[in-house]
């Protein structure tokens, strides 16, 4: 699967999983269920990746821990929060490239809406043809 069909597997997942839970539970809790529910639909979760890296020729083993990393290609940072922060994205967008990874989701769960609470941050990923009416006959 590429970058963007993963994307639309996991917005997908988290969408039914907040219509059915709403906002207001812990940020561990959405994660558990998240990767249960990434799973059943087949997806290679990593959960709480230790990621190592380099700064200046000095390697760190676990500079952090990723929330969630998707058959190795896309990295999610969940949240659950009232309102999500400018640094929240410029979080993710550091992780994208220690990782080497070109796609990221940042879910926040503590939206009131999920369609809110929902950021794609790219990386390097080349941007998808659009579809066209025509694409689906």
């Amino acid at each position: 699967m590429t970058e963007n069909e993963i994307s639309r597997v996991v917005v997908d997942a988290a969408f039914k999983l907040h219509t059915e839970l709403g906002p207001g539970l812990l940020e561990s809790v959405y994660e558990v269920l998240l990767v249960r529910e990434l799973e059943l639909r087949g997806l290679a979760v990593v959960r709480q990746k230790p990621v190592a890296f380099e700064y200046r020729g000095m390697r760190f083993d676990e500079g952090f821990r990723a929330d969630l990393m998707i058959n190795d290609l896309v990295l999610i940072e969940l949240k659950s929060v009232e309102q999500l922060h400018p640094v929240h994205k410029k979080q993710l967008k550091t992780y994208l490239k220690l990782t080497n990874c070109r796609l990221g989701l940042l879910i926040n769960f503590g939206a009131v809406l999920i369609k809110d609470g929902i950021h794609r941050v790219v990386l390097g990923l080349p941007e998808e043809k659009p579809l066209r009416l025509g694409d689906f006959a």
